[in-house]
């Protein structure tokens, strides 16, 4: 099938689906005489197995590890749920993270008054947080931590 076909059997974007070959996630069988990608039903699999994956917010190199474990026979399912765990590590830390931003923001916003006056809380609350408060954490998708001082 070609590539076009492998996105509606997956219902992933065939951007998307190059994008997964340009990291070297699924590679095509080949290509036809005019250069169109041929994929596999086994290529489908794995591009659902990815899509999966992703819909429960694995990192690119989770998925990774985890098509390897799936492909290896010979693999214990603790090495797929040290991989799972770690996930879950990651994402109690980012629950923590929005929950800290969600409860900061909410009462900035109890703090402003709404009205016609151009006085507000909540820019004023975003103005106290210092430059050396927000630091990069994930360069790939732009996350960012902020430090939780109390504002003052």
């Amino acid at each position: 099938m070609n590539i076009g076909d492998a996105a509606k059997a997956t219902g992933m974007s065939v951007k998307m689906i190059r994008y997964y070959e340009s990291i070297d996630l699924i590679q095509p069988h080949g290509r036809t005489d005019k250069g169109y990608r041929i994929y596999k039903d086994s290529d489908v699999h794995v591009l659902r197995f990815i899509r999966q994956a992703r819909s429960l917010a694995f990192p690119i190199e989770h998925v990774r590890q985890l098509l390897a474990l799936s492909r290896d026979e010979d693999r214990a399912s603790s090495d797929v749920k040290a991989v799972a765990l770690k996930h879950i590590a990651e994402l109690n830390a980012q629950i923590a993270e929005l929950t800290s931003m969600r409860d900061s923001l909410d009462q900035l916003a109890q703090q402003c008054a709404g009205d016609s006056r151009s006085s507000c809380a909540i820019l004023q609350g975003i103005q106290r947080i210092e430059a050396d408060n927000v630091r990069p954490v994930d360069s790939e998708t732009d996350t960012f931590i902020h430090d939780r001082r109390p504002m003052g």
